[in-house]
């Protein structure tokens, strides 16, 4: 069974920084699409950032240049760099793995595991 723990999270002001972590347990993902999603309340879950086993990333239009999503195979860890942070970035920040290995893309729907998600909060 795998599991995802994502750190990191806090409060942070308006135009800082912050990297979020997701660690991998119980399988090692080095060859599965991981990605970020974000959720407010009484929103559906968005996707934000993904990385494909290749290294190949996807990122949504309202983080673009100012998010970047990594891996650390040796670590079966995967990183959300967020720089230029607005307060309508606030939300929960959820990691997911999608089991469907060596996709060369990433997906923005159908990931199989979930984290628990740690709270980003961005004060104005």
């Amino acid at each position: 069974q795998v599991q995802l723990v994502e750190s990191g999270g806090g409060l942070v002001q308006a135009g800082g920084s912050m990297r979020l972590s997701c660690a991998a347990s119980g399988r090692t993902v080095t060859n599965y699409p991981i990605a970020w999603f974000r959720q407010t309340p009484g929103k559906e879950r968005e996707f934000v950032a993904g990385i494909a086993w290749i290294g190949s990333t996807k990122y949504a239009v309202s983080v673009r240049g100012r998010f970047t999503i990594s891996r650390d195979n040796a670590k079966n860890t995967v990183y959300l760099q967020m720089n230029s942070l607005r307060p309508e970035d606030t939300a929960v920040y959820y990691c997911g793995l999608d089991l469907d290995a060596y996709r060369s893309y990433v997906p923005v729907t159908g990931y199989d595991f979930w984290g628990q998600g740690t709270q980003v909060t961005v004060s104005s």
